[in-house]
């Protein structure tokens, strides 16, 4: 599904046409992401959100030519400014990965190398990367470590990841990915596993980050209260696709999909007079159940027979799109 391309068209920081990521089994050739499109600009958030399984960290991989054997990029674009990035030679996509466009992965505890030190690990990047001798790049170092706020930088640049708790070990990852200053950064869940000071801490982080370069952030989670107050727009993936776009106020305001309205109405409310959380009925599809139609029809209250005979893509405003035939049944 194609987002409308608005008034910054020409400013651009990643462009991602139908893009579809397929994994090869001896028992199934399974799409975990199909059809993908959409766009970021630069300075601009865009949030990619959806349940486990809806193909988010896949997306966020293919972006940086890191999805192995058994998946691979079948088809579609993925555009870093004016290059295309699929089909690159690996020597080429290393070059420009950390670069031009970096990642925040999920797990800092599995994403740092336990045996060598943070200063270590930041000073390859900038060593290879940028040719810097030793004490030059362990300098770099301390500077980035000082930079994403982690206090007395000097003594834990020599410390290993297993020294450093799980939000300081995070802001180590930011530090990495913004080393070489790229015009996208790509953040996967960020904050899980963080309490909730230290969760919006490193969301004011980025913000900050991305004011000071102008960086694009691509930003996957599941947490739509970082989006609400994080994102300038949204993408909800369901089933591998994405099925409804818009900026995070539209979508917040006036869903226009029965998978996005059911995720904002399982929001957990102090307020609410039941006092029950409110649940999604059913179960995602699994990679072998998936249709031609609307994935989400089963578990869907506005879906009809058509649903689940094809998908459609219909504008309900401008850079507003939605992959739902009853959305205006699902606004009103």
């Amino acid at each position: 599904m194609s987002a409308a391309r608005g008034p910054g068209s020409d400013d651009r920081a990643l462009t991602v046409t139908d893009l579809t990521v397929e994994f090869e089994t001896e028992d199934l050739v399974a799409n975990a992401v199909q059809d993908v499109s959409f766009h970021v600009d630069r300075g601009e958030t865009l949030a990619i959100v959806g349940e486990s399984g809806s193909g988010k960290s896949v997306t966020a991989r293919a972006l940086m030519g890191l999805v192995g054997a058994p998946g691979r990029v079948t088809s579609g674009s993925i555009r870093l400014g004016d290059e295309e990035l699929v089909g690159r030679p690996a020597r080429e996509m290393r070059a420009i990965r950390g670069s031009r466009i970096a990642m925040v992965f999920q797990d800092s505890l599995s994403a740092l190398n336990p045996v060598f030190t943070i200063g270590q690990q930041l000073g390859e990047t900038l060593r290879v990367h940028r040719g810097l001798s030793r004490r030059a790049a362990r300098a770099k170092a301390i500077e980035l470590l000082e930079r994403v706020r982690i206090p007395d930088p000097e003594r834990r640049v020599d410390q290993y990841p297993h020294e450093f708790s799980g939000g300081m070990r995070q802001r180590a990852m930011i530090a990495m990915s913004i080393a070489l200053e790229p015009e996208v950064l790509v953040a996967d869940e960020p904050t899980t596993a963080l309490d909730v000071t230290v969760q919006a801490q490193i969301m004011a982080l980025l913000a900050d980050l991305q004011r000071e370069r102008r960086m694009a952030l691509v930003l996957i989670t599941h947490d739509l209260g970082v989006v609400a107050q994080r994102a300038d727009r949204v993408a909800v993936m369901y089933a591998g696709r994405i099925v409804e776009q818009g900026t995070t106020r539209e979508l917040f305001r006036a869903p226009a999909h029965g998978y996005t309205r059911a995720l904002l109405e399982a929001i957990p409310r102090p307020d609410a007079s039941s006092g029950r959380m409110v649940a999604i009925p059913g179960t995602a599809p699994g990679l072998s159940g998936r249709t031609t139609g609307c994935a989400f029809a089963p578990r869907c209250a506005f879906a009809v027979d058509a649903c689940r005979e094809g998908l459609v893509t219909t504008t309900v405003t401008e850079g507003h799109v939605t992959a739902c035939r009853e959305w205006e049944r699902v606004v009103a």
